[in-house]
């Protein structure tokens, strides 16, 4: 016996509650940019991941608002070309959610949350010194997915880690010490301290 739905005939806000309960864990990016003033906004977004290492390309899902006018995170990275993505750990969990509240545009969420911005290397938006890792990204191309969402690929450009994240010698990174944290449902989150480990088969 098997419940099934038509996504066609769904409404916007079931095919949300459907993908997003479903497509679990999801890591989460607390992106930092500039405006065109150089004030520093912070917000987390749990539609990310990584597409691909040659270009070594990121991708952020970022919603419009509901008149459809950008998020501060898409009008910076449309203005400044440029933007900062820092892995969120269970040790800065509660700093990301403190940024995730709707604060008026000029707000800086890192102050808010209590978060080290540090001078970006290669890019003008900061990164945040209490992550395990943050990368640097230069905007490659924005997919406009109807009116309501852009899907933002950016190009790392340099990559930060603290230290006894990764071996430079090996480049291996110890998941351990990110110890990252991914969304779930809802408000639920999870962390990614039970592993398991499976070999890939050898025919």
């Amino acid at each position: 016996m098997s419940i099934s739905f038509d996504f066609t005939a769904l409404s916007e806000r079931e095919r949300y509650k459907l993908m997003i309960g479903t497509i679990i864990p999801r890591p989460i990016a607390l992106v930092t940019t500039v405006d065109e003033d150089g004030r520093i906004n912070a917000a987390p977004f749990s539609f990310f991941n990584c597409l691909s290492a040659d270009p070594p390309i990121l991708a952020l899902g970022v919603e419009n608002h509901p008149d459809m006018s950008f998020k501060d995170t898409a009008r910076n990275i449309r203005m400044t070309e440029v933007f900062t993505v820092n892995i969120v750990s269970f040790s800065i969990a509660e700093a990301m959610h403190v940024c995730g509240a709707k604060y008026p545009r000029g707000v800086d969420e890192l102050k808010e949350a209590g978060l080290t911005a540090m001078p970006g290397e290669k890019v003008g938006s900061p990164w945040i010194a209490e992550a395990p890792a943050a990368f640097e990204c230069r905007r490659h191309v924005t997919l406009e997915l109807g009116k309501s969402r852009q899907v933002i690929l950016g190009e790392i450009v340099f990559a930060h880690y603290r230290d006894g994240v990764v071996d430079p010698e090996r480049f291996h990174v110890e998941p351990g010490a990110v110890d990252a944290i991914a969304r779930l449902g809802g408000d639920l989150c999870s962390t990614v301290r039970d592993r398991f480990e499976m070999l890939t088969p050898k025919l």
